[in-house]
């Protein structure tokens, strides 16, 4: 399996490789505005970035919204903490979705553009992470997923994105958008560099009392399963490639079977109320009090106060506070927040049953990446409707990991593997073994050696 971070750290570089691979990683950003801003200075280890919603003591982190602006955490992450500092280099925050809440990676200010085109979209939430591994050749990013914050980007951009079994990584030092959907994960160009990186970070941390010490596990199985309902609505010069890339499996010794999960489609709104629900709650305690951007004018009643601080969320923020605390109100839990909660214990039961028989293979995305101007213009409906293939496996807590397979009129095509809870070896693996049968394209490779 590749995997260049040893053989990175080996090797003899130039007096001024850190100084070129700033330069080099500063014009790019001008370009594609995938950092918030990058450090002075680099360090002689291999280059990481982290996504703007997890804490890296002393650097900003506002999870690209205004209401966080100037919050500067005084502590890491559990992941940030796990990594070697003599091995790894922090080059940047990664721009996002604020709070996580988007697909496209639009909702932000100043927002990344795709390094394949650059008036196409990113994917979201985890933008900035995708576009920096697509543009720096040797590169991890520490990413996060809801809903397929990390597979979505991924696809579009080209690169390898990893969401590992829910509490597999600690989520101390995250700036939650759902609690029980949360998940730090990796992306990088490779299933060897993620590999390496996901040993570092995982296990069990007294701080988070959801990680978990369960022992990962590499259920390696020889069947892949196609879920039917999740190939309607894809671009049909997507099923076609996908149905050459199952061709070339089963060259390889994969048997490919098809099967039916009645009402999967369901988990789309499921995933809605559930996520909409607890962002409500977690951004209630943005007040213009205490974190980040603050409100000094204290002449104002209560509610205009609140009202002013809580004016500086974008409208896809609001629009998840206002149906979250919608959907969670005394009279209407039941009919919505609480069968959600059942329904997904269903889809868990459902696709764990699937799982024990294969990993579950289908294309990340229903499309290519989207122009920015045409994402821009869909209404919210149409957005949610994109994340179909990336949220089941999100809602449930399995571990999956997307990486490219075909390139359609030069635009990056993802695939999808998922696996059983704590079998994230797996699927990451499935990817290796994918990656000696296929190259990676990119345009870009700053600080390449």
């Amino acid at each position: 399996m590749k995997c260049d971070i040893k053989s990175f750290l080996d090797a003899e570089k130039p007096d001024d490789y850190q100084e070129r691979l700033k330069e080099e990683i500063g014009a790019l950003n001008a370009k594609f505005h995938m950092l918030t801003a990058a450090v002075n200075s680099i360090g002689s280890g291999f280059p990481f970035s982290v996504k703007d919603n997890i804490c890296v003591k002393g650097v900003e982190a506002s999870a690209s919204s205004r209401i966080l602006s100037g919050y500067v955490p005084p502590f890491n992450a559990t992941a940030i903490e796990r990594l070697p500092k003599e091995s790894f280099a922090f080059i940047g925050k990664t721009k996002m979705d604020e709070f996580g809440l988007g697909t496209f990676g639009i909702n932000c200010d100043d927002h990344p553009l795709n390094p394949f085109d650059e008036k196409r979209v990113t994917g979201g939430s985890s933008a900035g992470s995708a576009a920096a591994t697509a543009v720096i050749k040797h590169h991890v990013s520490i990413a996060e997923s809801t809903g397929g914050s990390i597979s979505c980007p991924a696809s579009f951009c080209g690169v390898v994105g990893f969401t590992p079994t829910y509490g597999a990584v600690s989520r101390y030092g995250l700036i939650d958008y759902a609690n029980s959907l949360d998940k730090i994960g990796i992306m990088s160009r490779s299933a060897g560099n993620i590999k390496y990186v996901f040993d570092l970070i995982r296990g069990e941390d007294p701080r988070d009392s959801t990680s978990v010490s369960t022992e990962i596990s590499n259920r390696h199985s020889k069947n892949l399963i196609v879920i039917d309902q999740l190939m309607d609505g894809i671009d049909q010069r997507i099923l076609k490639s996908f149905d050459r890339f199952l061709s070339k499996l089963q060259s390889l010794g994969y048997s490919i079977e098809h099967r039916s999960i009645p009402f999967i489609e369901k988990s789309i709104p499921t995933y809605y109320i559930i996520s909409m629900a607890e962002a409500s709650t977690n951004l209630a305690k943005y007040t213009g009090f205490k974190y980040g951007h603050k409100i000094t004018d204290f002449s104002k009643g209560y509610n205009d106060f609140f009202s002013d601080a809580r004016d500086s969320f974008g409208m896809e923020a609001k629009r998840r506070v206002v149906l979250g605390t919608f959907v969670r109100s005394a009279g209407l839990k039941g009919r919505y927040y609480e069968k959600a909660l059942r329904l997904r214990s269903m889809f868990i039961e459902k696709l764990s049953e699937t799982l024990s028989a294969g990993l579950i293979i289908s294309p990340t995305m229903p499309s290519l990446a989207p122009k920015i101007k045409d994402a821009g213009s869909l209404d919210p409906i149409a957005t949610y409707s994109m994340d179909s293939i990336t949220i089941p496996p999100n809602l449930c807590g399995f571990p999956h990991i997307s990486f490219p397979f075909d390139y359609i009129d030069g635009m990056p095509v993802g695939a999808q593997a998922v696996s059983g809870h704590f079998n994230d070896y797996s699927v990451i693996d499935f990817a290796g073994e994918w990656e000696e049968q296929f190259e990676y394209k990119f345009n870009y490779n700053a600080g390449a050696l």
